[in-house]
């Protein structure tokens, strides 16, 4: 029987596109001042602040209190930051073997992804599962998966037609990275 309740944790990686490669990055360098971060990542200034704030927000980065000028500050994890860096780095290493550029996922890609991988294969078990998503955004979600190539699916002919989702191989990949 699959998991009746989505991981909050992935949910929370999921809600703002860079958060997982910021997370990793931040995981891996032990810091960065927020110009590194902007280089490293390839973003605009603006999508990096709100990320960062996102971050910030939830409890997982700071800024490093012993560095230098306020103007050009270094951002670090906390220590609740540093369990979710862990798993954004798996996951992040994960996008980067199959092919998948930071930044790619949309909100509810990590969650689909890792429903999908329990076991929850049509439209309303995920629609379930994932209760604040909007079915249009279950939609477009599952349809940008698919045409990343870690999502297929499949038409059932029954009265009336149903539709069954099951992942590829790249996208058991991401599953597994995405399990706790």
């Amino acid at each position: 029987m699959p998991s009746s309740l989505p991981d909050p944790l992935l949910l929370q990686l999921g809600s703002h596109r860079w958060l997982v490669p910021l997370l990793a990055d931040l995981a891996g360098h032990r810091g960065a001042r927020f110009v590194e971060l902007i280089h490293r990542l390839g973003l605009p200034r603006d999508s990096l602040t709100r990320t960062l704030e996102a971050a910030a927000t939830i409890g997982w980065v700071q800024r490093n209190p012993g560095h230098g000028h306020p103007l050009r500050p270094e951002y670090i994890l906390t220590e609740t930051g540093a369990a979710a860096a862990a798993r954004a780095a798996k996951i992040a290493a994960a996008q980067t073997a199959i092919g998948l550029p930071p930044g790619a996922a949309t909100r509810w890609s990590l969650p689909l992804v890792a429903g999908i991988g329990a076991g929850h294969d049509r439209f309303n078990a995920l629609s379930r599962l994932l209760v604040p998503a909007t079915p249009r955004a279950l939609s477009q979600g599952l349809s940008a998966l698919s045409k990343r190539g870690l999502v297929r699916r499949e038409v059932i002919d029954m009265r009336p037609p149903t539709s069954r989702y099951d992942l590829t191989r790249s996208g058991q990949l991401l599953a597994e990275a995405c399990a706790v």
